[in-house]
């Protein structure tokens, strides 16, 4: 009955290992709404200001999908 040690083990994060690129786009999607500079669209597009549709773009142009929630 180890299973639950093997889990955690593998969910800590390695500090050698490098971001992958969805994770760097994430990043940088992220920093361009912090500077407010995030644009809805293109750059004609209104200024995003909710931090849940920042975190939809940078998934969206990542290519990757939302978390689904944990169902109690």
């Amino acid at each position: 009955m180890e299973i639950w040690w093997f889990n955690q083990e593998r969910l800590r994060r390695n500090p050698m290992k490098k971001p992958t690129m969805a994770q760097k786009k994430v990043g940088k999607v992220m920093h361009e709404y912090k500077e407010g500079t995030l644009h809805s669209g293109s750059k004609k597009g209104k200024e995003v200001t909710s931090r849940k549709q920042a975190i939809a773009i940078a998934l969206s142009e990542a290519g990757m999908s939302k978390p689904k929630k944990k169902m109690k």
